[in-house]
C-alpha cells in the first residue's frame, strides 16, 4: 500500500501553491496516472514520493507518506547528470542486484528490451545513447532492484513502437502499484484504471486535484458532460435570476416611489406601504441568499492553444521543398555506420514522420537535415530539436529569450502570448532552466510561432505536452500551411498529423 495524507507543496521562488491537501491510497493492481498541464507539479509530486529530498530544493512540502515496505523504483523524467557520464557498465555496476544475474536473465531482459545482449557491459557512455536507449537502460537497472512499486515519469518518452509496447504490456501484468506520469494518450487509455488529475485555476492562484477509479476516454467524456450540465444549469439560474431581479426592481420602485408621494393626511396608507417596503426589503435579502447557493460556472484549467504559421507559409502543393540524400549516415563520432543510401524528398505541405527503432540514427539524421535547411535562403526554417537545451539559454527568462530587441511593445506582446499559453507572471521571469520539460517545449513552439517559419523539423514534438493539451498541438501542426519533417513514436500524432511515415533502416529511408 502506498498512502500520502495531507501533503501541501509550496514553489518558494514565488510561493504559490502547486499541490494543496493532496490525500491519495494506492493498493496492488492500481496504474494511477498523473496528468495535467505543464509546470503543475506532477514531476515534484512524484519526486516526493520516491525522496522528499528531490523536491526540497525548490518547493516546500508538508505531509505525510506511508508506504508499508515498499520497495520504490523511480524513473526521473530526464537522466540524472551523475550517470550521464558513466558507461553502460558502469551504470549497471550502481545496482547490486546486476551481480546477482546470470547470464540466462540477462539475455531474458536483453530480449524484452530489443537491446544486443552486451549492451550491459559497454564502454559507451549514458550521455552518448539515444533517448530511447537512455530510457530502456534506466528502466532494466530499475527492474534489477526487484521494485514492489513503480514511480515512472515519462516512461513513453522517446521509446520505439515495440519497446513501447512492451511498456503497455508490464504496466498492464503489473500486480503491484504503478504511478506514472505520460503525455502518451494511447497508453494511458491503454493502461490506467486511476485517473489523478492536478489543476490550476483561477489564473493559477488556486490548485485542485481529482482522484477517479475509472479509464481515461471515460474519466474525459463524464468529466466534459458534467462541466456541459454545471454549465447550462448556471446560465439557466443567472437567467432565472435577471428575470427575478429585474421583477423585484419593479415592485421595488414601485413602492419606493409610492412611499415618496404619500400624503402626510393617509397616515394609515402610510403604515401600510412601510410594512410593504419592510416585506420587499426581506425578500431581497433572501434573494440575496438563495444567491449565494446558484450554481457556479464550471472552473477548469483550459488546453493552450495558438496558431503556427501564417498565410506566408503556405506551400504550393507541387513545389519540392526538400531533396536530401546521403551516402552514409554515422554516429556523432564518426565511429559507427548506422544507415546508407538515404533519399528524402518533400513536396509541398506535406508532414513526414520518421520511425524507428531506438539507436537506428533518426535523431542524428534529422540534425543533419535540420544543419542543411537552416543555412538555406529560399525556405525559412525553424528547429525543436529532442534536447531542448540545444538551443535554449537556460539562464535567460522565456521572455528574454523570445526577444532580443528591447523593445517594451514587443515584450509587451510576448508575455500576452506565454499568458495564453499558461505562464503565470511569475514564471515568466524564471531562468528556463527552473521550468518543466513542457513549459520548455511551449517557448520553443512560441518562438517558431512568431517567426516567419515555412519548414519545421520537430524531433518528438509531442513528448512533454498534456494528454489535455496533447490534441491542441497536434491539429496545429497538421494545420500549419508549410510542410513538416518530423520523428515521432505518438501513435496518435503519426495518425492524426503525418501524411507520409518513413522507417529509418539500415538500407535507407523506407
Amino acid at each position: 500500500m502506498l498512502q500520502i495524507k495531507d501533503l501541501t507543496i509550496t514553489h518558494l521562488k514565488d510561493l504559490r501553491v502547486i499541490l494543496d491537501k493532496f490525500n491519495m491510497v494506492l493498493n496492488d493492481g492500481d496504474k494511477a496516472v498523473i496528468i495535467g498541464e505543464e509546470g503543475n507539479g506532477k514531476s515534484t509530486l512524484l519526486k516526493w514520493i520516491y525522496n522528499p529530498e528531490l523536491a526540497e530544493e525548490y518547493t516546500e512540502c508538508t505531509g505525510e507518506r506511508i508506504s508499508s515496505r515498499e520497495v520504490m523504483g523511480y524513473l526521473p523524467q530526464e537522466l540524472p547528470s551523475a550517470d550521464k557520464y558513466k558507461s553502460l557498465y558502469e551504470y549497471f555496476s550502481g545496482c547490486e542486484d546486476f551481480f546477482n544475474k546470470n547470464p540466462k536473465e540477462l539475455s531474458e531482459m536483453a530480449a524484452k528490451f530489443n537491446v544486443p545482449t552486451d549492451f550491459f557491459y559497454r564502454d559507451q557512455l549514458m550521455e552518448s545513447l539515444s533517448g530511447g536507449e537512455k530510457i530502456k537502460a534506466q528502466l532494466m537497472r530499475i527492474f534489477m532492484g526487484n521494485p514492489t512499486v513503480l514511480l515512472l515519469d515519462e516512461p513513453s518518452n522517446d521509446i520505439d513502437l515495440s519497446t513501447l509496447e512492451f511498456l503497455e504490456k508490464l504496466i498492464k501484468d503489473w500486480k503491484r502499484i504503478v504511478l506514472f506520469i505520460s503525455h502518451d494518450e494511447t497508453l494511458i487509455e491503454n493502461t490506467a484504471n486511476v485517473i489523478i488529475h492536478i489543476e490550476q485555476i483561477m489564473r493559477k492562484t488556486r490548485s485542485r486535484y481529482t482522484i477517479v477509479r475509472d479509464d481515461y476516454k471515460n474519466y474525459i467524456a463524464r468529466r466534459a458532460e458534467s462541466f456541459d450540465r454545471q454549465e447550462q444549469q448556471a446560465v439557466n439560474d443567472r437567467r432565472e435570476k435577471k428575470k427575478r431581479d429585474e421583477k423585484y426592481a419593479r415592485v421595488y420602485n414601485r413602492v419606493e416611489h409610492a412611499l415618496s408621494n404619500v400624503s402626510r393626511q393617509s397616515p394609515s396608507e402610510g403604515k401600510n406601504l412601510k410594512d410593504k417596503m419592510h416585506v420587499v426589503k426581506a425578500m431581497g435579502k433572501r434573494f440575496e441568499k438563495e444567491d449565494e447557493n446558484m450554481t457556479k460556472m464550471p472552473e477548469q484549467e483550459e488546453a493552450i492553444f495558438f496558431k503556427l504559421g501564417s498565410s506566408e507559409a503556405a506551400m504550393p502543393a507541387g513545389k519540392t521543398v526538400v531533396e536530401y540524400s546521403l551516402d552514409e549516415l554515422k554516429t556523432p563520432d564518426g565511429s559507427k555506420t548506422l544507415a546508407r543510401n538515404i533519399f528524402l524528398r518533400v513536396r509541398g505541405p506535406e508532414k513526414i514522420c520518421i520511425a524507428g527503432i531506438n539507436g537506428a540514427g533518426k535523431t542524428t539524421l534529422l540534425k543533419q537535415i535540420a544543419q542543411e535547411l537552416l543555412s538555406r535562403t529560399d525556405i525559412k526554417a525553424q528547429y525543436m530539436p529532442q534536447n531542448y537545451e540545444e538551443l535554449l539559454d537556460l539562464e535567460a527568462t522565456p521572455v528574454e529569450f523570445l526577444d532580443n530587441t528591447g523593445d517594451k511593445a514587443v515584450r509587451t506582446r510576448i508575455r500576452t502570448y506565454l499568458g495564453s499559453m499558461k505562464y503565470t507572471a511569475d514564471e515568466m521571469e524564471h531562468p528556463i532552466r527552473e521550468l518543466s520539460g513542457g513549459q520548455k517545449a511551449k517557448v520553443l513552439l512560441l518562438k517558431m510561432s512568431l517567426s516567419d517559419a515555412n519548414v519545421l523539423i520537430l524531433d518528438e514534438p509531442t513528448r512533454n505536452f498534456s494528454p489535455l493539451s496533447g490534441p491542441v498541438i497536434r491539429k496545429m501542426i497538421a494545420s500549419f500551411p508549410g510542410a513538416v519533417i518530423s520523428i515521432s513514436h505518438d501513435r496518435k500524432y503519426i495518425e492524426e498529423v503525418c501524411s507520409k511515415v518513413y522507417t529509418l533502416r539500415e538500407n535507407g529511408l523506407e
